[in-house]
């Protein structure tokens, strides 16, 4: 009877230890990856693009990152980042297109590269981000922007799509879900919003501002008419009491 009890449990424990190993190598596969957050994913708006990664070339530390975007999109604007250089890669489109504000593109950012000043250690996270035009009929797409990772020794491409049946392959390229148009048509999402709620955050002072205002100048006419009747309360209590003296004396 012992015996299979403790057998029961060793399996017991056996099972839960491999059930751990699989919930921490989840999360561990997830971060050896370059991985994007988008801001916004609508098509025809602005999105500010953030990649990450915490991770070497087999240990080794990071040197640079080359995003190579996406051929449907016409406007990249990459943001500055102490200690790195950026540089875009210009390429020419087989035909010039109309841009956004009307002029004609003849050229786009084929890819954008981050060099680091001082190697990035492994294991420790670095981010870099970029501003992007989702093109306007790309709603229902996943748009992938591979990315190489330069190392001290080695390389890395993230550069691999998903399976057919969802499963993650063993370098995935970074990408976005584009979701339908919002109707803004090229909002600069943070900015608008930032407006929008500076708006409202304006009325609202504004309200506050009116009715704090209101109530100080209430309580002013109030306190002055309170202090003039104090004041004559006063005097009459004087009148009163010279007079009660004066009869006291007669």
């Amino acid at each position: 009877m012992r015996s299979i009890t403790r057998t029961t449990t060793a399996a017991a424990a056996t099972a839960l230890g491999a059930g751990t190993l699989l919930a921490l190598a989840a999360p561990l596969a997830a971060q050896a990856h370059v991985v994007v957050n988008p801001s916004a994913t609508a098509a025809g708006s602005y999105a500010v693009l953030e990649f990450a990664s915490g991770h070497g070339c087999d240990g080794s530390s990071t040197v640079s990152y080359t995003v190579d975007v996406p051929e449907s999109i016409l406007s990249v604007t990459p943001t500055l980042k102490s200690g790195w250089t950026v540089e875009k890669v210009m390429v020419d489109l087989a035909e010039p297109v109309e841009g956004a504000h009307g002029d004609v593109v003849a050229e786009r950012v084929g890819q954008v590269v981050y060099t680091a000043g001082t190697p990035q250690p492994d294991g420790y996270r670095e981010t870099f981000s970029m501003q992007v035009l989702l093109p306007e009929d790309a709603a229902g797409e996943t748009l992938e922007f591979p990315v190489l990772q330069t190392c001290e020794q080695g390389s890395t491409e993230w550069n691999e799509s998903a399976a057919a049946d969802g499963s993650e392959p063993e370098h995935p390229a970074p990408a976005i879900a584009v979701t339908e148009a919002t109707g803004d048509a090229h909002a600069h999402g943070d900015a608008a919003e930032g407006d929008e709620h500076a708006d409202e955050h304006g009325d609202e002072h504004t309200e506050q501002a009116e009715a704090t205002a209101s109530t100080e100048g209430t309580v002013d006419v109030v306190g002055r008419v309170l202090g003039i009747t104090g004041l004559a309360v006063g005097a009459a209590g004087l009148v009163v009491a010279i007079a009660a003296t004066r009869r006291k004396g007669a």
